[in-house]
């Protein structure tokens, strides 16, 4: 009969503690660096200034004043471009309290305001003809109450050719 002392019963269990306790962590941060791959990253933070011409000749075209570069825009657009990227998805509501209204009120954004989302591998160049072939996008773009404006992007984390892109146009 084999006896068990409570010294090697207690070193025993505490052994046995201290190794369940590595693997947790061992699985948890083994977790948190799959997540690290495929977090959204870069951000076309100063793709307003990029887009101004492009977005002046579309106004111009149809009669309407430019638009200037907004930086109180801009990380609107951006905030929704993160939101789209991490969800991995095109929506203007992405979460509680990250609707559009919200968004604006946010930001203190004043008066009136629209948004045009985008996901996909294009430049600024397609972004704009793609919205302007579509009616509700084209109407945003040339409405007259507008004076400024804030584009960005968010890289996709597993995919940086994909880009979630927001524009925010305002008065």
């Amino acid at each position: 009969m084999t006896g068990i002392d409570s010294k090697d019963l207690a070193s025993n269990t505490a052994f046995h503690q201290e190794r369940r306790t590595f693997i947790i962590g061992l699985g948890l941060l083994t977790v948190l660096a799959g997540c690290g791959t495929v977090a959204p990253i870069g951000s076309g933070a100063g793709a307003s200034n990029s887009a101004a011409d492009t977005l002046g000749r579309i106004r111009s075209a149809a009669g309407r004043s430019g638009l200037a570069p907004d930086n109180q825009l801009e990380r609107a657009a951006l905030q929704q471009a993160g939101y789209m990227a991490g969800a991995k998805r095109m929506t203007h509501t992405t979460g509680w309290r990250k609707d559009f209204a919200s968004r604006v009120d946010g930001n203190d954004i004043k008066g009136a305001a629209a948004e045009n989302i985008a996901e996909g591998r294009m430049d600024i160049r397609r972004l704009f003809e793609m919205w302007m072939d579509s009616p509700p996008h084209r109407r945003n773009i040339l409405d007259a109450r507008f004076t400024r404006f804030g584009l960005a992007y968010v890289r996709d984390g597993k995919n940086p050719e994909w880009r979630y892109w927001a524009l925010l146009l305002g008065k």
